[in-house]
């Protein structure tokens, strides 16, 4: 059997570290695999579902290196779920159900106060169709509710009925049934809840596996439930361990906190994201990978641990710069042209200068120190006399990585200084930074006339 798996996010906002982190579970998974990876937008809710954050999923998840094989959209389905509800109620698996939610709340503190569990207790199955049609005929539109295999002949008598699965990531995992409420499929207004679209479309796609958070461990059990009702085997399940900030706070599309569009915006290297998404709360350690390939070698779904998975932000930081600083100039090459870096100069530019970036925008900076110089720089009176002197014994073009040394040993024997003295006002001068790059490496790439412009 082909692998085949989804990532279902809603388009209500961005999508954040916290969902990249299904995202590559379900794609590592599927890539290991040989499988397919389906990007579902869960998108029946019209009133905050938008297309422009459904584009912008789909432009994070290709920047992060996700390809999907097949793109759907649960709103150009709705056929599907109206012959699915059909089907139940014909099965008399889907009911009509008239309480508002303060009486359902009202309910729930009853049961409560009576030290019984607080799940729907089937009213509205007791209903008599004079009863429904008089609720109707006062203005109240049903929802309709699935019906739980957990019983044997009384549905207001409820049984243990045990679900079980062998979980990708946690391991054997049993849901009881009749600790839960029949949940409901469709709203008042004929809108469907996520249940139902998503139990329908893993049968429509062929989804093989559902990888997500273990938030919605409990929910497995009804959905194994409605799988087998609409005629389907359930796929198999694996529900990772959700990260958090280091505060354990969690993570809000809405909030836009981490997302995955202002980290790249921040200038964070994509795979050091997704080496940290795939990583974090695993038995691995969390070091970057260079590739999605590498990432797929260390990647194992059941390392993970059952505990929330708490991050510092700054880790991507730290991540970023160990990528940029082993990265190829083949691999920088599309990115650096778009800074103005080409020619024969870039490549040894970027050997020169990787290992003092934060973000490859930083090589822009530098790129344009080489051709234009740092401008005028404030030295100090003594360390301009003595720039001026070691300009006199710079040796004359063309430099290569041995000119540095030739250079600073002439300085130092006609002038008397060494160490910091020799070397600080001569960085500072010439890039107007006290740290950077090697000049052995920068100085065969900078212009004799820009170095001039270090002059004041």
């Amino acid at each position: 059997m082909s692998v085949t798996v989804r990532f279902a996010p809603s388009p209500t906002g961005q999508i954040h570290i916290g969902n990249a982190r299904t995202a590559l579970f379900n794609w590592l998974f599927a890539l290991k695999a040989g499988g397919r990876f389906v990007l579902r937008f869960d998108d029946t809710d019209v009133e905050r579902s938008r297309r422009d954050h459904a584009d912008q999923i789909e432009a994070d998840l290709a920047w992060l290196g996700i390809t999907p094989q097949v793109v759907v959209r649960q709103s150009e389905r709705s056929a599907l779920y109206e012959r699915a509800v059909e089907r139940l109620k014909e099965k008399g698996l889907l009911y009509p159900c008239y309480e508002t939610a303060e009486e359902l709340e009202l309910r729930r503190k009853v049961r409560l106060s009576r030290r019984l569990p607080p799940v729907y207790g089937r009213e509205a199955l007791k209903l008599s169709d004079e009863e429904r049609a008089a609720l109707e005929a006062e203005g109240r539109k049903p929802h309709w509710r699935f019906l739980l295999p957990n019983f044997k002949a009384d549905p207001f008598s409820p049984t243990r009925t045990e679900v079980h699965w062998d979980d990708i990531v946690r391991g054997p995992q049993t849901v009881d049934l009749s600790s839960m409420s029949d949940p409901v499929l469709v709203r008042e207004d004929g809108s469907f809840l996520y249940t139902l679209p998503s139990v329908v479309d893993d049968i429509e796609l062929g989804i093989t596996h559902v990888i997500r958070g273990d938030d919605h461990v409990t929910n497995t059990g009804a959905q194994i439930a409605l799988f087998e009702a609409l005629g389907a085997e359930a796929p198999g399940f694996g529900h990772h361990n959700l990260l958090t900030t280091a505060t354990g706070e969690g993570l809000s599309k809405r909030t836009g906190a981490l997302s995955i569009a202002s980290l790249r915006e921040a200038g964070i290297e994509p795979m050091a994201i997704a080496s940290l998404a795939v990583l974090i709360g695993t038995s691995e350690s969390v070091a970057a990978c260079r590739s999605m390939d590498e990432l797929a070698a260390r990647f194992d779904p059941a390392s993970s641990s059952k505990s929330s998975a708490k991050f510092d932000p700054a880790e991507l930081q730290g991540l970023s710069r160990s990528l940029l600083h082993e990265m190829p100039f083949e691999k920088a090459r599309e990115r650096l042209e778009e800074l103005g870096v080409s020619g024969p100069k870039a490549e040894p530019f970027w050997n020169a200068v990787r290992g003092n970036l934060d973000k490859i925008a930083d090589a822009g900076f530098w790129w344009r120190l080489v051709h234009e110089g740092p401008g005028k720089v404030d030295l100090p009176e003594e360390d301009r006399d003595f720039f001026d002197a070691a300009l006199e014994l710079l040796p004359p073009k063309p430099w290569d990585g041995e000119t540095w040394r030739v250079w600073t040993d002439r300085v130092k024997e006609k002038t008397g200084r060494k160490g910091k003295a020799l070397f600080k006002p001569l960085r500072l001068a010439l890039t107007g930074r006290e740290s950077g790059p090697e000049l052995a490496e920068l100085l065969p790439l900078i212009e004799r006339e820009s170095i001039l412009a270090g002059r004041s």
